[in-house]
């Protein structure tokens, strides 16, 4: 089984992934003080969600 290599993608889809990439610590710190102050079931749910992400990317999942 290949293993996912991004760069075979076109360029917009790169484009796309780098912009998530980019933009997924700035949402996670928000959503985490979002969580401190007013939590409710969709807001852990979300920052579990995007603890998820963050952890892909870092260790180059996707």
């Amino acid at each position: 089984m290949a293993r996912y290599y991004r760069y075979r993608l076109p360029p917009w889809a790169r484009h796309c992934i780098e912009v998530i990439e980019k933009v997924t610590l700035p949402i996670l710190v928000f959503q985490l003080i979002r969580t401190l102050f007013f939590p409710s079931t969709l807001d852990v749910f979300l920052l579990g969600l995007l603890v998820g992400l963050f952890i892909a990317f870092y260790l180059e999942w996707i």
